[in-house]
């Protein structure tokens, strides 16, 4: 499939890894060329070394902490135009309600929500002068189901979801669009880690921590697995590219089926 997206310039923040980078491999590998972002100047060097095996875009690096109003001013002035923003920095943690100061829920809502608004902030109004863009949010289903070991996080996502919509509104009768994606459980480098301390601290098998995972934490799950960074990747990549242009203020779901209701 031409996915239409050679033209086109994307930034994907927090793209050294994980979620981040299986959509700036994704992106490059389908024609656009792709600002990658990370804190460090190596792990940038690291994840352009792994995507430039199989790319045909172009590839930028931009080292800067995207949590920061800082960091967003660096990224504007690098690169002041932007066709397609992917908001997919974000941190989580897993701690009891009564423990969860003030600065882990300011910290939680800066890194995971702010960064999304500032960079939309920076790049949408270009997006509607030149009546093209796209604003893609990477959320959770945690936004929907509110995880009661990570309520701080569940409220970051779930405003995701709240601000894509509300910029959406503002993309009326142009070729803008602004989406959510709500992933589920994914295989990525912090889960692995998860996975492995699990299973010397119980002394079991990862494919047994895996399925007492599904069958204890999440239950609801159809696929009873974890997806793969490359899944997610894929609905993002056309998400973002000119085919998608009908999918606007949505928040699409690629969870295993973890949430039960219709809408």
């Amino acid at each position: 499939m031409d996915t239409k997206l050679v033209d086109k310039l994307a930034l994907v923040s927090g793209s050294t890894g994980g979620i981040g980078l299986a959509i700036a491999k994704n992106l490059v590998k389908e024609g656009a060329s792709v600002i990658i972002n990370g804190r460090t100047q190596e792990s940038v060097d690291n994840a352009i070394a792994q995507i430039a095996l199989d790319s045909k875009g172009k590839i930028m690096g931009l080292v800067a902490d995207l949590s920061s109003a800082q960091g967003v001013k660096q990224a504007t002035k690098e690169h002041p135009q932007v066709d397609i923003l992917v908001n997919n920095l974000g941190i989580y943690e897993a701690k009891s309600f009564s423990d969860i100061t003030d600065e882990d829920w300011q910290n939680m809502f800066n890194v995971n929500v702010m960064s999304g608004i500032r960079l939309s902030r920076a790049y949408f109004p270009n997006m509607l002068n030149k009546n093209w863009g796209r604003i893609i949010f990477i959320s959770s289903d945690s936004a929907v189901q509110i995880p009661p070991q990570m309520i701080h996080y569940g409220m970051t996502k779930a405003a995701q979801v709240s601000i894509a919509r509300g910029l959406a509104e503002l993309t009326v009768n142009t070729a803008v669009t602004v989406n959510s994606i709500l992933a589920g459980p994914t295989r990525t480098k912090g889960v692995e880690q998860f996975i492995q301390q699990k299973a010397q601290k119980d002394n079991i098998s990862i494919e047994e921590v895996e399925k007492n995972f599904f069958e204890d934490v999440r239950p609801g799950s159809l696929t009873q697995r974890f997806s793969e960074p490359e899944e997610i990747a894929n609905l993002v990549t056309y998400v973002a590219s000119p085919l998608a242009s009908s999918i606007n203020g949505a928040a699409l779901r690629i969870e295993g089926g973890l949430l039960k209701s219709a809408l």
